[in-house]
């Protein structure tokens, strides 16, 4: 092995650990696990959609990295069980979690249907409990691991025209807060990562549902102080960070990564 290689095998930051990343089948989730897989993890994927899921895996193999898919719905117990199993049973272990999976509808409290409000409480907030619920016993018994939260920047600060969201990824932070005091004494490091405005798909559906063209939209996000949206890769390296051992001394924080959209 040349002196380079040997370099680029010790700069490897997830070496031997094993990640579930939860919605990895796009924008954040699918860059974080890419990324994730080439700093030395072994992934476990979960999404509902099994042709991006697959697709995903399939990359992460294809570059010479070890992945799986699980399809997931993580307002379901059973499961989010599941997929805390398949990933033992495929790898032996369970380091990392990214709760990262969310979904977005933009209206007021008074537009809001209670249908909307279930699913984003549900799929932002009660999937990030119930993943750590079954992977946190996993964690403990090894007496470590890492838990990544994805909150939002209006989970910090208050959005216009997203009430639930806003109570969701609030409710985000303060889980997060909650589960390092319990779980730090066992090892386990958890903290969340809140992004701004991020070129996902779940950016222009909001701009089309908010009655906006997208160029009007992205104007409005370019107001920020950096003056554009985020990238996926961004977010995912900020992700990578909390993921490794370069934040070891963090737990219980709120990272935000949002161009200084909640500093304006």
């Amino acid at each position: 092995m040349r002196h380079d290689e040997r370099c680029a095998v010790r700069m490897m930051r997830l070496e031997n650990k094993v990640a579930l990343i939860t919605g990895g089948t796009s924008g954040i989730g699918e860059a974080s696990a890419l990324l994730f897989a080439k700093e030395g993890a072994s992934i476990v994927l979960t999404g509902r959609n099994q042709q991006r899921g697959d697709q995903v895996r399939d990359r992460i193999r294809g570059s010479g990295g070890k992945a799986s898919f699980v399809a997931c719905d993580v307002r379901k117990s059973e499961e989010c069980r599941r997929a805390v199993d398949e990933a033992i049973s495929a790898f032996g272990q369970l380091d990392i979690l990214f709760n990262n999976a969310g979904v977005f509808y933009p209206h007021t409290v008074v537009e809001c249907s209670e249908e909307e409000w279930d699913e984003q409480i549900d799929v932002n907030l009660k999937g990030t409990f119930l993943m750590s619920k079954f992977a946190l016993p996993e964690m403990i018994r090894r007496g470590h691991g890492v838990i990544i939260n994805n909150s939002s920047g209006w989970g910090i600060v208050g959005g216009d025209s997203a009430a639930a969201y806003c109570a969701s990824k609030g409710g985000v932070v303060l889980l997060t807060k909650a589960m390092a005091i319990d779980h730090g004494p066992q090892g386990i490091r958890v903290n969340c990562i809140c992004p701004g405005d991020v070129d996902t798909p779940m950016l222009p559906q909001d701009a089309k549902m908010r009655g906006l063209k997208w160029q009007d939209y992205l104007e409005g996000c370019a107001r920020r102080p950096l003056g554009r949206i985020g990238t996926p890769e961004e977010i995912a390296k900020a992700a990578l960070f909390l993921a490794s051992d370069d934040s070891s001394f963090m737990s219980g924080a709120a990272l935000i990564v949002d161009g200084g959209g909640t500093a304006d």
